[in-house]
């Protein structure tokens, strides 16, 4: 069986898009000869800055030829009906078989399809794929039509077995392929003639082509670790950023600096963004000052310096870049000593945030309203918690944010520290965005709970009250997100509280703001009264609003649950319950009801239940009565029937007050004794007795059962 091996050699490709390059390549290839009738025992796909390598291993060297039957039109079938059979199996009348059937004589048509050779199966899925290929942009060059991420400059494709490599025979665009392709740009430029993967590898190896991405990433990682021990620093980790760096490269070159004296003050976060962001520099840390010091760098070549000049260009640039960012940092720092962290927000009256949800100082105002209301919810003070959220923006007008908006936030705790403000206050200006996504760390301090809800909040309800929801795939606000914010917030944290009270308040002040809006009171936008009584119901025209967000909540808390292992039936069981507004409530009782689950009582207890519910439910259906009281345990007749009863008492004295306690662990515990007796009872008793006294006790005996379980959860939603 021969081994494949395809090389597309090219122009950089940008680091961003190689892996999913090499993705698509393996996929588009080995599809494509599957589906064409060819196997194979494994795939690899590589990536260099200038090529896209793929092998294929134990291909077969033909498709297999195939034999089909095909049954036709009766012999005395009609000539049209006839004539379309044979156009549908590209035969001719000669050619078809008369077999008997059970309903006379049949037209059969054998048809045979030859195999072919794996280089011509090759050959047309390779073109199909390169001229397919979907790279998020392309471009043309020249007068050819093909379209590729950067100048296409050569193929190979090669089938390797024993007899030799056999080059595939392909043109796309006036580019044909051959079995050579060319090492390292500067330092091995000549073209290379290969036989097969393996002395391809070592080839490229030997021209200073390092193919594994992987491998790379790991020899930069190794060396760049050896040179900031050798000095007693250490590299800030950084996966992604090794992860493109590793993709700029063809033969990782690596080289460590030190930063001037003069940035050493810098926040270290500004040293460690400037550097990534602008020259993709790794951060290397002193543990003994606790400080950025230097920076790692990665040079595509080996120079006869050792990299000196290279390293003394990068350091040039950076003492540049750092240069800004240090004057950034103190213009930042007089506004904050000349005016306080309020006076650089200021500005924020005049940023539009939405031309219908008004400025940014107005939704900060209204922020404040909301941590205020929420703080003694989360254990935070109130009058800290606004402080927090008045200030909590202020760095978006910062030279520093602008120049790097990934530092909001992070700049917003530094320049709270230098007005003197507290650290509670300080930590919220950082942490208030959090969490952004669902690996991001959650808040747990009190005034950062408050102000991260209010943020979330009055986002989610401001774009509510103005019809901008999530649409399909479209998410243009990542209102998704912020809920599920929220949710983590509320849940990480143990919180309790009204989701719909809180959202009524939030669309309220929304709602006050925009009639200020529309009565030209812009100076007052934002100046909200305190929301009194964050438990009072929503306001009538806005009801729909707030419990078409909370559904929408429901459905993200079904995501986040889903993704902690729980079942959607079981959580469908939970929200139908009441205070499903209240996130730590659901999850307590999600968690509980689904371990109940996953043992055997409840699996069991699930199926009496249901039982009971079927044959009560056909029961008040035949009879047009409700049959939900009046069970007496005098017209019990046999010993599982009586049990029955003791067993539906002690469930109800131990299940009320535990759902009443939120022990629902105890609950749970209770309702799985009742396995027992209720599988006795439907092994013993029989519902629909001739006698109707007794009929009746007995369906009023399922009711309690029945209501019971309800208790609990309701179980209606348990599938199976």
């Amino acid at each position: 069986m021969p081994d494949l091996l395809i090389e597309l050699f090219s122009e950089e490709i940008p680091a961003r898009m190689q892996p999913k390059a090499r993705e698509d390549l393996k996929k588009l290839i080995t599809d494509g000869v599957v589906e064409a009738g060819l196997t194979y025992a494994s795939a690899g796909a590589f990536s260099t800055p200038r090529r896209l390598t793929l092998t294929v291993e134990g291909l077969t060297a033909n498709s297999p030829t195939l034999r089909e039957e095909r049954k036709g039109p009766r012999t005395d079938a009609p000539e049209k009906a006839i004539e379309g059979f044979l156009r549908s199996t590209g035969l001719s009348m000669d050619q078809l078989e008369a077999r008997d059937d059970k309903k006379g004589q049949v037209y059969f048509a054998v048809i045979e399809k030859p195999g072919r050779p794996a280089t011509e199966i090759v050959a047309e899925v390779l073109e199909k794929t390169i001229r397919n290929f979907p790279w998020p942009k392309s471009m043309r060059w020249g007068e050819g039509s093909l379209r590729w991420v950067r100048p296409l400059h050569s193929i190979l494709a090669i089938l390797t077995d024993e007899a030799g490599a056999t080059v595939v025979p392909l043109d796309v665009d006036g580019i044909e392929a051959g079995d050579t392709t060319r090492g390292h740009r500067f330092m091995a430029p000549d073209v290379l003639q290969v036989s097969g993967f393996e002395s391809y590898a070592k080839q490229l190896k030997a021209a200073k082509v390092m193919l594994d991405p992987n491998e790379r990433a790991e020899a930069i990682d190794h060396d760049a670790a050896q040179m900031a021990f050798a000095k007693g620093w250490e590299v800030v980790p950084d996966k992604g950023l090794l992860a493109e760096v590793s993709g700029l490269v063809e033969w990782p070159v690596t080289l460590m600096g030190e930063i001037d004296g003069e940035f050493l003050d810098l926040p270290p976060e500004v040293l460690q963004t400037s550097m990534k962001e602008h020259q993709k520099f790794f951060s290397v840390k002193n543990p003994k000052t606790s400080r950025i010091e230097g920076f790692v760098t990665v040079a595509n070549r080996e120079t006869a310096d050792h990299g000196a000049t290279i390293l003394a260009g990068n350091q040039k640039v950076l003492s540049a870049r750092l240069s800004d960012a240090k004057f950034f940092w103190e213009n930042d720092l007089r506004t904050v000593q000349a005016h306080g962290l309020e006076g650089m927000g200021a500005g924020l009256d005049a940023v539009t945030f939405h031309n219908l949800l008004g400025t940014q100082g107005s939704r900060i105002r209204r922020i404040e309203t909301l941590a205020r209301e929420v703080a003694p919810l989360v254990g935070a003070k109130p009058d800290l918690a606004a402080e927090a959220a008045r200030v909590a923006k202020s760095d978006l007008r910062s030279e520093m944010v602008y120049e790097f908006p990934e530092l909001q936030g992070v700049m917003g705790r530094y320049y709270a520290q230098k007005a003197g403000l507290s650290d509670a206050v300080a930590d919220a200006c950082r942490d208030h965005y959090a969490p952004l996504g669902p690996s991001d760390a959650v808040p747990s301090e009190p005034v950062s709970i408050a102000v991260a809800l209010a943020d979330k909040i009055d986002t989610l309800t401001g774009f509510w009250t103005i019809g901008e929801k999530p649409t399909g795939s479209k998410d243009p606000f990542a209102l998704r997100r912020a809920a599920l914010g929220v949710i983590r917030l509320i849940s990480a944290n143990g919180l309790r509280m009204s989701l719909k009270a809180i959202f009524a308040a939030g669309i309220t002040a929304v709602d006050k703001d925009r009639e200020k809006m529309k009565v030209g009171d812009m100076a007052n936008i934002g100046d909200t009264p305190s929301i009194a009584g964050i438990g009072a119901p929503a306001p009538t025209d806005r009801s729909n609003e707030v419990a078409d967000l909370m559904s929408f909540f429901h459905d993200r808390l079904k995501v986040h649950l889903r993704d902690a292992g729980i079942r959607h039936d079981v959580i469908d069981a939970v929200l139908a319950m009441p205070g499903s507004d209240d996130l730590t409530l659901v999850v307590k009782r999600a968690e509980a009801l689904s371990d109940f689950f996953k043992t055997d009582d409840g699996e069991n207890l699930i199926q009496g239940f249901k039982r009971a519910n079927n044959i009560l439910t056909q029961a008040e259906e035949k009879d047009g009565v409700e049959y939900s009281f009046g069970a007496d345990p005098k017209f019990a007749e046999t010993d599982e029937e009586k049990a029955l009863f003791a067993a539906l008492d002690a469930a109800e004295a131990k299940i009320a007050p535990a759902m009443a306690d939120e022990d629902f662990a105890a609950a749970m515990s209770a309702m799985a004794d009742l396995r027992a007796p209720i599988d006795a009872f439907f092994e013993a008793v029989q519902i629909n007795a001739d006698n109707p006294i007794l009929r009746r006790n007995r369906l009023n005996l399922l009711s309690r059962i029945r209501q019971i379980c309800l208790d609990v959860a309701d179980l209606t939603k348990i599938e199976g």
